[in-house]
């Protein structure tokens, strides 16, 4: 039989899988607004923490004031101090009676109720032993500016020149920040709490208190004039 004729093998070329290029992933305009809105949001809070923890306490070396202001806070829906309220006057009652300085400036408007928060302060004073002659009611403002700037009015008007600020720990940071912008010898004080407070509470109160205090530094500041 005829030999059959052999083929002709061919090396056969094994197809071999490159890797594909790994896909980039693209983000949307909206995933990077919401990336940059975080990042601005720990900004600013960043910037908040890092203020409070540098303002100042004093821009004094006096032991003695020619007044005592302390700052507002709300009375309760049936015009009662509150805790807040009534440890802030309580403290600046010991101020007085200690001798720090001679009279008392309540400050605070009707700025979350109906009742003024300086003249619920002035009752309590009262009613604690401060004569009515050494207390002065400031009752038109609704902010910590307009505290300060207000009580400087009274303060301009009958020639004292310097201040003790009372207030609580929490807010005294901010009140601070506020009184360096001010012309008047001062240093903060800050009121003991009447009650125990949780840990809860304390945090709630810093936060509360660097919120705003990015408001003021963000926008209150610039907005808020006001000529003592």
């Amino acid at each position: 039989m005829p030999a059959k004729p052999q083929r002709s093998r061919t090396p056969v070329r094994r197809l071999t899988h490159r890797p594909s290029p790994p896909r980039r992933r693209h983000i949307s305009w909206r995933n990077r607004l919401v990336l940059v809105a975080i990042v601005l949001i720990l900004g600013l809070l960043g910037w908040g923490v890092l203020a409070r923890s540098l303002a100042p306490a004093s821009n004094t070396a006096l032991n003695r004031f020619d007044a005592i202001i302390v700052l507002g806070n709300p009375a309760d829906a049936d015009g009662n101090p509150t805790p807040v309220q009534l440890a802030r006057v309580t403290e600046a009652v010991h101020e007085y009676e200690r001798g720090v300085a001679p009279r008392v400036i309540m400050s605070g408007g009707p700025a979350h109720n109906q009742f003024i928060e300086a003249r619920v302060m002035a009752r309590t004073a009262q009613a604690q032993g401060i004569p009515e002659s050494a207390i002065f009611v400031e009752g038109e403002s609704r902010d910590t500016i307009q505290n300060v700037c207000n009580s400087l009015h009274i303060m301009k008007a009958h020639g004292w020149r310097s201040a003790e600020v009372v207030s609580s720990a929490a807010h005294l940071p901010r009140a601070g920040l506020i009184l360096s912008g001010f012309p008047l010898e001062w240093r903060t004080h800050a009121a003991p709490s009447l009650e125990p407070e949780s840990a809860v509470y304390s945090d709630a109160a810093a936060m509360v208190e660097t919120l705003k205090t990015v408001r003021y530094l963000v926008w209150a500041r610039q907005i808020e004039h006001c000529e003592p």
